[in-house]
């Protein structure tokens, strides 16, 4: 382009670029270069070439300027550049044009393609050209500069840009405001800043909404500062501005975090008299808060209330209290709550069924923990090999072999193959039972089916060999 430019004035490189921009892009410069010399000075007759320039000098005595195309043209023009310098370039040379003056469009495409391309000292020069122009600003073009500084990680430019807006004689729209408080809390640094604007906002002509508070609380339960978060939550009613689910859910949250889970109780309380519907994630919160305080009374309570509330509990809240009866040794009592499900319009899925047999398997409740997961095979759902081998080795460790083989056999016959411990586990036990040929039948079936390319039991076969020479001197005694 600049090599363009020692050879022709700004309108011919102008009217070039208008004409031929689809022409340029797909032809190299030098090329492109040749052809459009060659077009002006052989290929066109000299009188066409007088007679343009002499319409030129008319036009030019006549303060009309160049027919360079209208202001909707360039815009287009700039708008299909993928170089956003290209793009400044050819808005630079319009601008030199006499008479001419860019549309809104052309300033707001060129300051966001040079935003979004980190040209950020070329985005505020094109920005003060605009000042000076009597445009209806769009407010959208101040929220695309803040959030593409908060795209760059560039807290203190989003708040700058704040008062900018004031520069334009706009007064910034709630959604200005939200945009960069969420911007600025995202960064530990710039908490108080955001807070100081969020108190100094009424002076700008910008009242803050219930979004603004709950971006506030939300980074103030975050950072610790849970007092900070109540105090804003409460100056919502007495500023007159309703708080919202979210806002609600922030405050259970931030007080589950501190361990005062019975304050978030009477919040969801005080959320159900003022007629708010408490969402799904309000109620795993507070579900998931009182299993880890043991107040497995309440969580059960409020899992049945949910209902009748208007949320409907979902797998999400019965797998979290399930867990926490399984953590806190009540298996059993999580077998109940597994057992209404169904009738509750919710079947329990593969992580309600593994919490479930790994829980009863802890508790040494083996026959139980086989029973479901003989439930869980029926239903489609393959047992973690981890838990398989918990409940082999459980009844092994009670003598009871015939109970693992019989685990395993079931494991087998749904073709999940075994873990190499597990097989361990069960030839060793079987080596050491002093009625090991009640269930050698057994064994042997058991390492036939399992005999297939996937299968690991490579460790095993030497316990085994050991288990079948056992058996052939046994029996030869007997002879």
């Amino acid at each position: 382009m600049r090599m363009l430019s020692h050879h022709f004035c700004s309108k011919d490189l102008l009217a070039l670029v208008m004409c031929s921009s689809t022409w340029l892009s797909k032809v190299k410069p030098l090329s492109a270069w040749y052809k459009f010399k060659s077009y002006y000075h052989t290929q066109q007759p000299e009188q066409d070439r007088k007679k343009r320039q002499a319409d030129e000098e008319h036009k030019q005595n006549t303060n009309q300027g160049p027919s360079i195309g209208s202001p909707a043209r360039v815009q287009k023009l700039i708008a299909s550049q993928s170089d956003p310098l290209l793009a400044k370039e050819i808005f630079d040379l319009a601008s030199q044009e006499p008479d001419f003056q860019h549309s809104y469009a052309t300033f707001h495409t060129l300051i966001l393609k040079l935003g979004r391309s980190r040209q950020f000292s070329l985005m505020q020069s094109v920005l003060s050209s605009l000042k000076s122009q009597h445009y209806s600003i769009s407010p959208s073009l101040f929220s695309h500069i803040i959030q593409i500084y908060g795209d760059a990680g560039l807290p203190d430019k989003a708040l700058k840009t704040f008062y900018t807006i004031l520069e334009f004689n706009m007064k910034p729209l709630p959604k200005h405001l939200n945009l960069i408080l969420e911007i600025l809390v995202t960064h530990r640094n710039f908490l108080r800043p955001a807070f100081e604007l969020f108190r100094s906002a009424h002076t700008y002509g910008v009242l803050a909404n219930t979004e603004s508070y709950n971006i506030l609380m939300r980074a103030f339960c975050l950072n610790g500062d849970l007092s900070i978060a109540y105090s804003l939550f409460n100056q919502m009613f007495k500023r007159e501005i309703s708080p919202n689910v979210e806002s609600y859910r922030i405050l259970m949250q931030g007080l589950c975090r501190k361990s005062q889970v019975n304050t978030a109780v009477d919040l969801l309380e005080d959320m159900l008299n003022k007629g708010f519907v408490p969402d799904a994630l309000s109620y795993s919160t507070l579900l998931n808060s009182l299993c880890r305080k043991k107040k497995f009374k309440e969580a059960y309570k409020l899992l049945c209330r949910m209902k009748v509330k208007g949320c409907n509990p979902d797998i999400v809240h019965y797998n979290t209290v399930i867990l926490g009866f399984c953590r806190e040794g009540r298996a059993a009592d999580a077998c109940k709550i597994l057992e209404d499900m169904p009738s509750n319009g919710c079947l329990p899925n593969l992580v309600s069924y593994r919490t479930l047999v790994g829980g009863l398997s802890d508790q040494g409740m083996y026959d139980e923990a086989k029973n479901y997961m003989v439930e869980m095979m029926s239903k489609g759902f393959s047992p973690h090999f981890s838990v398989v081998h918990t409940v082999v080795k459980g009844f092994c460790n009670l003598g009871k072999i015939e109970e693992a083989c019989g685990v395993a056999g079931s494991i087998l016959s749904h073709g999940e193959p075994l873990h190499t411990d597990t097989w361990e586990e069960i030839v060793s036990r079987i080596l050491e039972w002093d009625a090991a040929e009640k269930i050698g039948n057994t064994l042997v079936e058991l390492i036939q089916a399992e005999i297939k390319p996937e299968t690991r039991i490579v460790e095993a076969g030497a316990r085994l060999g050991e288990y079948l020479m056992n058996s052939i001197k046994s029996k030869s005694r007997k002879g």
